[in-house]
């Protein structure tokens, strides 16, 4: 090859890897272009403000009381102190009936809320995301409207049935209920702004997840509630145990580390609080299984305008012999054991709490750590937010609820009789004809009847 032609070689060679650079260079500079398109978006974990951290709301004679104390025993102290004042104003929301329960668990249904929107609102503050804080309010109303109207319809028709007002409001409650919802669809529609249509659809995406935790299972809460006091009792109760309990033999006991989303639950707890709660689920709905109170479904009384709670106790707390396994005959010396059936489904509910019902705790720990915070809130001194202390507890109702509906409610005769009286005369006539017929054909009716 000549020296004329290895240099027009070269120069070719030269010329297509300059173009190759320049391509690289392009695709480089196009990729930095796109990165920081994303980044303007929506910001990384890094890049992320943190929530401010919340201040200690531990009064000053709590302070005053502990201040020779270790920072290890003071907090074993203010969490001791307030579990029990939480406890104590619990039963005395029992005590006062059905009706104070439901605007507890609405009422904390709020706060819980609150606290994640807040949350959201302060880490993404820096963006003036219009809208954010009042729709995500909206939401929360119009979702509960849904909800509680629902209930409304189930549980009071015959109040609704004299109140020509309310069966307006009834007949077209879904109706109503998505024309709300389709307002605020709109008007966040209307509100995206230009270079924050991602984190605008992301923190619509929060506040409706929000909404899923709190709202829908406070609702199944209150359904829970409705099918008698002890299901909304021993759950809620088998959860507190086991958080008091856990902490309790980890304090002392605790040396292996559970899960790192956590590092302060260990295995010494976890077990510790699964045998307690079992143990005391078994106890405490002995206790309440002897009480009409507790074991009757909640209902409206049209003519008192109170919930009541009288009834003939059902099968499942009707004390009843149970024959032991040959094992346990041989080391207890027993044939038979008596106990409510009910007991045996409370070793299931306290089961879940204690194994189950953790991990809802974990996800939240998992939250806190994604934004960088200790307490969803410092509502209550030495425990954090109000979620902090129930984020167990929406687990667990939906799990009550899943059971209760699977494995021991059948038709309600009780709910279907209301049902049948806000239909029309003709409608109700049409019923009974139809069910005549039907009772006629079974033999059920007496000869003397069917005239």
């Amino acid at each position: 090859m000549s020296a004329r032609r290895r240099r027009r070689v070269a120069a070719e060679e030269e010329e297509k890897e300059a173009e190759a650079e320049a391509a690289e260079e392009g695709s480089d500079k196009e990729a930095e272009l796109e990165e920081r398109l994303v980044d303007l978006d929506l910001r990384n974990d890094s890049d992320v403000p943190d929530v401010p951290p919340a201040s200690d709301s531990t009064p000053e004679i709590l302070k005053a009381a502990l201040s020779g104390l270790s920072a290890r025993w003071k907090n074993w102290w203010i969490r001791g102190i307030l579990s029990l004042a939480m406890i104590s104003g619990f039963f005395l929301i029992i005590y006062l009936g059905s009706f104070m329960l439901m605007l507890l668990v609405l009422s904390i249904q709020v706060k819980c809320y609150h606290e994640i929107i807040t949350i959201g609102y302060r880490v993404y503050h820096s963006y003036d995301l219009p809208w954010f804080r009042s729709l995500s309010w909206y939401f929360l109303l119009c979702v509960n409207y849904f909800f509680y109207g629902e209930t409304v319809a189930d549980y009071f028709a015959t109040f609704v049935q004299r109140r020509e007002q309310l069966q307006f409001l009834i007949r077209y409650h879904r109706f109503i209920s998505f024309a709300l919802y389709l307002a605020g669809f709109c008007i966040f529609v209307l509100s995206l702004v230009k270079k924050h249509y991602r984190l605008q659809f992301y923190m619509f995406a929060w506040t409706h997840v929000t909404l899923l935790i709190t709202v829908t299972q406070s609702h199944l809460v209150i359904q829970n509630l409705f099918e008698g006091m002890i299901w909304f009792l021993v759950p809620i109760s088998s959860v507190i145990c086991n958080d008091i309990t856990a902490y309790i033999f980890g304090f002392f006991f605790g040396r292996t580390p559970l899960i790192k989303l956590s590092p302060k639950k260990t295995w010494e707890g976890f077990i510790g609080g699964f045998f307690s709660t079992v143990i005391f689920g078994f106890v405490f709905s002995y206790f309440l299984a002897q009480h009409q109170y507790f074991v009757c479904p909640v209902e409206y009384n049209s003519e008192t305008n109170r919930f009541v709670t009288e009834c003939e106790a059902s099968e499942l707390f009707q004390m009843t012999k149970y024959p032991l396994p040959p094992l346990l005959q041989a080391v207890l010396g027993w044939d038979t054991v008596t106990l409510y059936p009910f007991q045996m489904h409370s070793v299931a509910l306290s089961t879940f709490a204690s194994l189950i019902g953790p991990f809802g705790g974990f996800f939240a720990s998992g939250f806190k750590r994604a934004f960088k915070i200790k307490d969803f809130a410092d509502t209550i001194p030495g425990h954090g937010g109000i979620m902090d202390r129930f984020d167990c507890q929406y687990l667990m109702a939906t799990f009550v609820h899943v059971y209760i509906t699977s494995f021991i409610r059948g038709p309600n005769p009780s709910k279907l009789l209301k049902q049948l009286l806000i239909l029309q005369p003709e409608q109700q006539l049409s019923v009974y004809k139809t069910l005549k017929s039907h009772l006629l054909e079974k033999g059920i009716l007496q000869p003397s009847l069917r005239g």
